[in-house]
């Protein structure tokens, strides 16, 4: 978990006004530089003035080269705008320029995958090796024996599966066939996509798990799977400038941006690899994802449909285990969710998210480490802009504590899923927190055992047991929740 990134500075940044869209308004220039002009803290504090940043400042202090966005309204594409530089060559950042997507590569694939259900050729939910060929699913003796992993399960994270995420190869570096990722064989870079908790019973967010589902598409379409992305999902959405093509072919390496890392400089050789294409494989613009928004709810709607049936959207959309439909996260109020996904690869970053009822949503892409941060202030002032119920920046209460008060906090707390340690110490007067490596940052009471953030919308709830003596923390991060106990 992470509470902050570092700020840095980088080179001169470009603005790119789209050549794909018609003359904007006045009104809709003026609501683009509400937005550029002011992007909001995540966290607001009540009484203290409203403070907000530039986008190209904040590109420079959070040290990211280039930014993309397309805003969706009214369920078209009503803008999209390119900031910074793609490459060190100072190529400017365009509506066209092709960002790899990260885990965004999943609800996209995930179409994919529905279709051949739609069509008969696939089971939500029966076993998986039973249409797998190449590779199937290896048995668990101690885990859970006898247990038995469906495509629903794979889709929505809950098959028990292991790996997170997915590395990617460097350039010049040997690549693996998708089985030997499976297996964890060398030239793999990560562990065997194996069964770690019984299916079914719990949430975890597995890249491993896709993996299996694109072993799968492919076993029974009998198709590349780029190929098989382009003519069920791209080709039919109109998402013509995107890919899962691995590595990027070289007719639309021109239009590329480069990835960079933490530190601003570029990654040694470029863009990596993901033979995981179904986890982390497609290249694609803002564009392409506002036009795969636009084809979810009209297909909502009965009114597209160009790659699912309504009733299929709406299965794709209905949250089950941590708020997940089929490949989405699902969010926002009963009356008017949103679906979502964001993404990392190397040098990548990038956020989605699409109102299912009112034909609103927005992407953003990043060419940098660490532009997930970014990508979220932009969505927040795009909420505000658009009058969004959500992604707005937090409002918090300050209150004063004595200095005593704040010393009750200090200590270690370990948090045993993930496997994390906070610690709290008072210097100065102010109470500092510093997750595991990660930077220190202040924390700021807003009750006798609450704190927040204001870099970040991290709240800390302190636990007291029967004597008034801190036993654990609570940290809330949204709808997320991670429980600690205070080291003795």
């Amino acid at each position: 978990m992470s509470f902050a990134s570092g700020l840095v500075a980088i080179c001169s940044l470009v603005f790119i006004a789209s050549p794909l869209l018609t003359a904007q308004s006045g009104s809709t220039e003026q609501t683009i530089d509400k937005i550029v002009q002011c992007l909001p803290p995540p966290v607001v504090v009540k009484g203290e003035p409203p403070a907000c940043t530039p986008l190209l400042t904040r590109m420079q202090q959070l040290h990211i080269p280039g930014v993309s966005i397309a805003v969706v309204h009214h369920g078209v594409i009503e803008w999209a705008r390119g900031y910074g530089i793609a490459a060190p060559d100072n190529k400017p950042v365009t509506p066209e320029t092709l960002f790899q997507a990260g885990s965004i590569s999943k609800p996209v694939g995930a179409m994919a995958t529905l279709h051949l259900v739609q069509e008969g050729k696939l089971s939500l939910d029966a076993d998986v090796n039973t249409q797998l060929t190449s590779w199937k699913v290896p048995a668990t003796t101690f885990i859970a024996p006898g247990a038995i992993v469906t495509l629903r399960e794979l889709l929505t994270h809950t098959a028990g599966m292991t790996v997170h995420g997915f590395p990617g190869y460097a350039a010049g570096a040997p690549v693996p066939t998708l089985v030997q990722v499976l297996n964890g064989e060398k030239p793999a870079n990560t562990e065997a996509i194996r069964i770690e908790t019984p299916p079914g019973k719990k949430w975890n967010y597995s890249g491993g798990g896709y993996t299996i589902t694109q072993q799968l598409d492919i076993d029974v379409s009998h198709e590349p799977f780029p190929k098989l992305l382009h003519d069920t999902v791209l080709a039919p959405i109109g998402m013509t400038h995107s890919t899962y093509e691995q590595p990027l072919p070289a007719a639309m390496q021109a239009n590329a941006a480069a990835p960079y890392d933490e530190h601003g400089a570029p990654v040694p050789g470029g863009a990596h690899t993901y033979p995981e294409m179904a986890a982390a494989g497609l290249w694609t613009t803002p564009s392409d994802l506002g036009r795969y928004i636009i084809e979810n709810r009209r297909s909502l709607e009965g009114k597209a449909n160009h790659v699912l049936s309504q009733a299929m959207t709406k299965e794709m959309m209905t949250p089950g285990k941590g708020s997940w439909g089929l490949g989405l996260q699902i969010g926002g109020s009963p009356s008017n969710p949103y679906f979502e996904h964001g993404g990392v690869n190397e040098g990548f970053e990038a956020l989605f998210v699409g109102y299912e009822n009112n034909g609103e949503g927005a992407a953003v892409m990043t060419n940098a480490q660490g532009g997930s941060r970014i990508c979220s202030e932009i969505m927040s002032a795009i909420a505000i802009a658009y009058g969004w119920p959500d992604f707005k920046p937090a409002e918090r209460t300050q209150i004063q504590l004595p200095p005593d008060a704040l010393n009750q906090f200090v200590g270690s707390y370990q948090a045993t899923t993930p496997s994390v340690t906070f610690t709290f110490t008072v210097e100065d007067g102010h109470l500092m927190g510093v997750a595991g490596a990660q930077r220190k940052i202040e924390f700021f009471p807003e009750s006798p055992t609450r704190v927040f953030a204001k870099v970040v919308p991290v709240e800390i709830e302190f636990v007291k047991n029967d004597k008034g003596e801190i036993t654990g923390m609570v940290v809330h991060q949204g709808d997320n929740q991670l429980s600690a106990t205070k080291k003795k």
